[in-house]
């Protein structure tokens, strides 16, 4: 039997007819962008008018959540589980205090890190000192008071080793190892290499010197990596190289270190969401690592410690911003129009893509140039939303929070609520342009407290020096 090919027929209501193009989705003329109004229980509009705008928001009950999760996902698996809190992810002090109160030690980075740590009052031996540019200054104090120092380079080495011999104890001390896991960029900027053997060779050389005491093996193997398997890993090699130095000095190093880069629910631009879907719980972090360790003998398994930031505080932080200007939308030539005028509007390109600028910019949200910071009106628009950009407000053009958002028509005064934001923003936040905003604490109680204040001029120029001759009085 002979069949006849038809081919198909492109109709117009697959093309470009306007009522068939809008009314395809039969949700499309309904849409709602979900507002953000309220942050734990507190209306974002009492928030502004008590505190100002921009204003950072954290909850201490996400803190608190995202802190006990973690511990019981590693510790019903592996008891041995000691976690530090990473101070260059946040280190206001109120929020460093949580995880303290939550039995988290501190990872520090810098001398200025170390000395909010003991301000804190943190005992030296419950610091982690990390970090490739550690002073020689710090060096001393840190070995002498007890705290782990994590010895990143051939030099670092050898200074400690001259400290460590003016003291009258042994200094303790982990090398830093850099690995490819295969499952992540590799960071090779830190640290002893493991594939040539130099970490090897550190290792033992720190074991012969009377004067130190290899405490940890410890590696940092990258951030946000969404791969567990990548943990199980550099697990595996560190006890490869802890059997090593235990076969040829029978020192058995006490301390495994896997350094941090859990994700928090957020998503790099050009990610498919939602986060939950894509990023995996700390649980299945807790099994990779966990299926390692528990192979050894009980009587030789180390105490695993881990140094979180990110998947911590990111979540449990937001930013609440206001709309300063409306820009690009011709707003007298939609005025009075139906939504489904709207809607063929947008999608034929009648209308121009428009822009919100707000009063906070990227000097306070680092972050935003590489995660998609998501974006909630404070008040619901009975409006279907548009594609616009989200400016901040600095007098730069690379000043963009969002280069595309889908966001309901607004208003200037009208309030944006940017979340998670909670991770690393505030340490790397700048004074540029504007005075940086208070910062507030929503209580697991419901109150609100402010642990940081609006920054005033004092602030910024309580450091200058101003030669005599260039006074004005």
């Amino acid at each position: 039997m002979t069949l006849q090919y038809s081919p198909p027929i492109i109709t117009s209501e697959l093309g470009r007819h306007t009522d068939a193009l809008i009314n395809r989705n039969s949700l499309s003329q309904t849409h709602r962008t979900p507002a953000c109004d309220r942050i734990e229980g507190v209306a974002v509009e009492d928030l502004v008018e008590k505190f100002g705008s921009p204003l950072f928001v954290f909850s201490e009950r996400v803190l608190r959540s995202a802190a006990r999760r973690a511990r019981e996902a590693f510790e019903s698996l592996y008891r041995e589980t000691l976690f530090a809190w990473s101070y260059k992810t946040n280190y206001l002090r109120a929020i460093c205090n949580i995880f303290h109160d939550e039995g988290w030690i501190a990872e520090v980075v810098s001398d200025f890190e170390y000395q909010k740590a003991e301000k804190a009052g943190i005992r030296p031996s419950d610091i982690i000192y990390n970090g490739p540019n550690k002073s020689r200054h710090s060096l001393e104090r840190a070995l002498a008071q007890g705290a782990v120092v994590q010895i990143d380079n051939w030099d670092e080495l050898g200074l400690i080793e001259e400290i460590a011999g003016t003291l009258k104890h042994a200094a303790r001390v982990g090398i830093r190892v850099w690995m490819d896991t295969g499952h992540a960029p590799v960071w090779s900027k830190f640290g002893f290499a493991l594939a040539n053997g130099e970490a090897a060779r550190a290792a033992l050389r720190v074991v012969a010197n009377p004067r130190l005491m290899l405490h940890s093996l410890h590696t940092h193997i990258g951030t946000y990596l969404l791969d567990p398997v990548a943990y199980a890993v550099a697990a595996d090699r560190l006890l490869a190289i802890r059997e090593m130095v235990h076969g040829q000095t029978g020192h058995l190093v006490p301390c495994i270190n896997l350094g941090g880069g859990f994700p928090s629910n957020s998503l790099l631009h050009g990610m498919v969401g939602p986060a939950e879907l894509v990023v995996p719980p700390v649980e299945r972090y807790a099994e990779a690592i966990a299926g390692v360790l528990n192979t050894l003998p009980r009587s030789r398994r180390p105490q695993l410690r881990l140094e979180t930031g990110r998947h911590l505080v990111d979540d449990a932080g937001w930013l609440i911003t206001s709309v300063v200007a409306v820009k690009g939308a011709d707003r007298t030539a939609t005025a009075g129009a139906s939504v489904h005028d709207l809607k063929t509007g947008f999608v034929l390109g009648e209308h121009s893509r428009g822009s919100y600028v707000v009063d906070a910019g990227v000097n306070l949200l680092y972050t935003a140039t590489w995660y998609r910071i998501g974006v909630s009106p404070a008040r619901a628009v009975d409006m279907p939303p548009n594609v616009v950009r989200l400016y901040g407000c600095l007098c730069m053009n690379i000043d963009v929070i969002r280069e595309s958002v889908e966001l309901p028509p607004l208003e200037i005064g009208d309030r944006l609520v940017l979340h998670p934001v909670g991770a690393y923003n505030l340490t790397q936040s700048m004074q540029f342009i504007a005075f940086r905003p208070a910062v507030v604490l929503i209580g697991s109680d419901g109150d609100v407290e402010a642990i940081r204040r609006r920054e005033e001029l004092a602030d910024i120029e309580q450091g200058e020096l101003v030669p005599a001759r260039l006074m004005r009085r």
